[in-house]
């Protein structure tokens, strides 16, 4: 019988499966109020979640953040991630989300070639290597998680209003920085294949609610062939990695492109926003799904019989084959119920005592 793990890769091929597949991923207030009600510490292992999402140890290449900035002066509080964009405390309503913080608004080409962008941090890799094998030795399976691959860690350094005027009139400054971030994308993917991951979790979010955020030629010209590249130096060291590609919002029109590109599995198909039935129905024999519950209606608002049918749908949709992970379209955010959630693990028991899966 196949580990967990492997039983999810073969789901993600459509291959079959032995169980349903979930994802979960809870927003720090959701994380303390799982443990607070069910007595446990990861709800990964309590929900019996069949990957383990994993991040590359990357290294910054500046001490002082502020020193980035020369345009704007910054809230005492900014904390820099790795690639130095600030990030601020938001609103009270805005719980963990931030304020962004762009270093590279307004800078010229000098400045975007001359600026410390990370690197895979080499020194740390054989305690990455180290987590990866025991994740595999439980018979679980790894996802490498490096989403803002090309197009959101690009405007998030330069702003999303330059970075579009910057492909629009295609200045020189945007297109370099597009490279550079390509590049690195392209080093982080080739040390994961190098160190086994079994899934590579790209990402940029290119749809809105009700639209997509630029047109499909703007999209052909500046961003898919970067991403190709990403994709392509994964699988020139390991051909049968699985590449998982998440974008919020509306982006349909998108979809036969992505798989053109080497994508195998769509996050989060958003159903506020795009019709799941209609994209199965045009890509299900060529690319996989995961997540498909939406966040913004059904599971904060819906009732528990409206979740599990929904569930249900949807895994009776993809059939036997697989070609599905289960779950919310979004992290779980405290005005989804638990009995929402728990609705989805049912929902998934008993599509497989319906087709008569025993565990």
């Amino acid at each position: 019988m196949p580990t967990p793990g492997e039983d999810l890769l073969r789901c993600l091929r459509r291959q079959g499966f032995d169980r349903v597949h979930m994802d979960f991923v809870f927003c720090p207030a959701q994380i303390e109020s799982f443990r607070r009600r069910f007595g446990h510490e990861d709800y990964e292992t309590y929900f019996g979640l069949s990957h383990r999402k994993i991040e590359i140890p990357v290294k910054k290449n500046f001490t002082d953040g502020r020193t980035l900035y020369h345009r704007e002066v910054l809230p005492e509080a900014t904390v820099f991630d790795e690639y130095g964009i600030g990030h601020s405390k938001g609103s009270e309503l805005a719980f963990h989300m931030t304020r962004m913080h762009h270093p590279l608004y307004g800078a010229d080409i000098n400045e975007v070639i001359s600026y410390p962008y990370p690197e895979v941090d080499k020194s740390q890799l054989p305690d990455f290597l180290s987590k990866i094998k025991s994740i595999h030795k439980a018979g679980l399976a790894t996802l490498g998680f490096m989403q803002m691959t090309v197009f959101e860690a690009s405007w998030y350094l330069r702003s999303m209003e330059q970075l579009m005027m910057d492909m629009m009139t295609e200045n020189e400054a945007g297109i370099i920085l597009l490279d550079k971030i390509t590049d690195f994308a392209c080093s982080k993917a080739k040390a994961y294949a190098e160190a086994g991951i079994q899934i590579l979790s790209l990402g940029d979010d290119i749809g809105t609610q009700t639209s997509l955020m630029m047109d499909t030629a703007t999209w052909e010209k500046w961003l898919k062939p970067r991403l190709k590249k990403v994709i392509d130096t994964a699988r020139k060291i390991n051909p049968d990695i699985l590449i998982f590609y998440h974008s919020c919002g509306y982006i349909t029109p998108f979809v036969g492109s992505l798989i053109g590109t080497g994508v195998d599995i769509i996050n989060p198909i958003q159903p506020e926003c795009m019709s799941f039935d209609e994209v199965h129905e045009m890509y299900g024999s060529m690319v996989s799904f995961w997540g498909t519950l939406g966040t913004q209606q059904l599971l904060p608002y819906g009732s528990r019989e409206e979740v599990m049918k929904t569930a249900l749908a949807r895994l009776e949709k993809c059939g036997r084959s697989g070609g599905i992970v289960i779950g919310p379209t979004h992290m779980v955010e405290p005005e989804v119920p638990w009995e929402n959630l728990t609705a989805i693990v049912d929902a998934a028991r008993e599509f497989e005592k319906g087709i008569g899966i025993l565990l």
